[in-house]
């Protein structure tokens, strides 16, 4: 699946959808989503147009000479939980991570087209052989939660959350309930 994201391509997907990300994308975790709330705040410019973007909720590893990137494997969603909303309703269309979401982040999501990806956890590794370039794009001073701009390529994840009320942590154990007799 091509990154960016169109409206077209985020309406058609599912919740338990099975994808290969390949384009670019942004990197953000706490410390960076609450500089992107103080900027919007302040009516400040963010960093990076939110709009078709996906954001990857990692801190990745310093890179490994001859390396685009160290270990990158996902934070818990729920932590930028309280600032995912403000990015959404400002165009984001994807957003990676591992975890639950907020109702309020799946009800942004709703209504303005976005949707949630699940990686792997435990991956770190494998996860950052499918980053073929990255740059530093916002925030160095924050180390390895430094905003990143990626490329990936054949980066797997699963649709955990779509804007159609799918959600993979909710219906996913009940589509794969066995029933004992």
């Amino acid at each position: 699946m091509r990154l960016p994201l169109d409206a077209d391509t985020v309406r058609e997907l599912r919740s338990g959808d099975s994808v290969l990300l390949s384009g670019p994308l942004v990197t953000g975790r706490d410390a960076a989503h609450a500089r992107f709330a103080a900027a919007l705040s302040a009516g400040e410019a963010l960093p990076f147009d939110p709009a078709g973007e996906t954001l990857y909720f990692v801190g990745p590893t310093p890179a490994r000479p001859g390396h685009p990137i160290g270990a990158a494997g996902p934070t818990t969603a729920s932590r930028m939980d309280a600032w995912s909303p403000l990015l959404v309703e400002r165009g984001l269309r994807g957003m990676i991570g591992k975890g639950r979401r907020s109702d309020a982040v799946k009800d942004a999501m709703a209504r303005h087209g976005c949707v949630y990806f699940g990686a792997i956890e435990g991956t770190a590794a494998l996860l950052s052989q499918c980053v073929t370039s990255s740059e530093v794009i916002a925030y160095e001073d924050l180390g390895a939660e430094a905003v990143h701009r990626l490329e990936v390529r054949d980066f797997p994840a699963l649709v955990v959350d779509d804007l159609h009320g799918g959600d993979l942590y909710r219906d996913g154990p009940a589509r794969w309930r066995r029933v004992a007799r």
